[in-house]
């Protein structure tokens, strides 16, 4: 039998994930890359660089094509991964878990990487979805800026939502290189994050269950 693929509406995948604080200035990609280009050209100055040195002439235009392009591509509606849920016709009920996803974005705060992983799980309901959608659902929430406990949660939103199963989990452990290369300068720390929900909440075994993935 042929395996049904369902399209998932991306509007109402954004509209059941708790938001990141943004505003709609009606800008297009190019327009952005080229007031960027021009306030990131200011800032070096500012700095005291030679912007006529061959090195540094094009930074400005190199920094504001990959924010809006690559690290902070995640702002972007259009970008999010097309989506697709399959019928569970092996009417498989336990977990499913992917580990160790790489897991980049840029603290909000000091606009510096945060570099980590993470351990995603689900308890399917009547659908699944292929296992390289959930990688891709963590990249396009992790570029944009974030702090790290609602980049967690909006991964665990999105996937509730698409799955319609509340059984799901998100864990993250990332190094804050604003806490590595500024401030308290510890190039050791490394911070955690979980949203746990239905089984993975309220029965310890799946909890205890999923935490292990989490570790190994």
């Amino acid at each position: 039998m042929e395996t049904l693929e369902i399209p998932v509406s991306v509007k109402k995948i954004l509209q059941n994930v708790r938001p990141t604080p943004t505003i709609e200035n009606g800008l297009t990609n190019e327009e952005k890359i080229e007031q960027i280009t021009t306030k990131f050209t200011e800032i070096m100055e500012i700095l005291g660089l030679d912007l006529e040195d061959d090195s540094l002439n094009q930074t400005p235009h190199r920094v504001a094509k990959m924010y809006v392009n690559e690290v902070f591509s995640g702002l972007d509606p259009k970008k999010f991964p097309k989506m697709t849920v399959i019928d569970n016709k092996m009417k498989y009920d336990q977990m499913i878990v992917v580990q160790k996803i790489s897991c980049l974005s840029f603290c909000e705060h000091h606009f510096l990487p945060i570099d980590g992983f993470a351990t995603v799980a689900y308890i399917p309901n009547e659908k699944v979805i292929g296992l390289s959608k959930i990688n891709r659902i963590v990249q396009y929430f992790g570029r944009r800026p974030q702090v790290q406990e609602r980049l967690t949660k909006q991964i665990a939103d999105s996937l509730q939502y698409i799955l319609g199963t509340e059984h799901v989990a998100v864990h993250i452990n990332a190094k804050h290189y604003c806490v590595v290369m500024r401030g308290i300068e510890d190039t050791t720390s490394i911070t955690g994050t979980a949203d746990l929900r239905g089984h993975f909440k309220s029965r310890q075994e799946t909890r205890e269950e999923f935490l292990h993935h989490c570790r190994s």
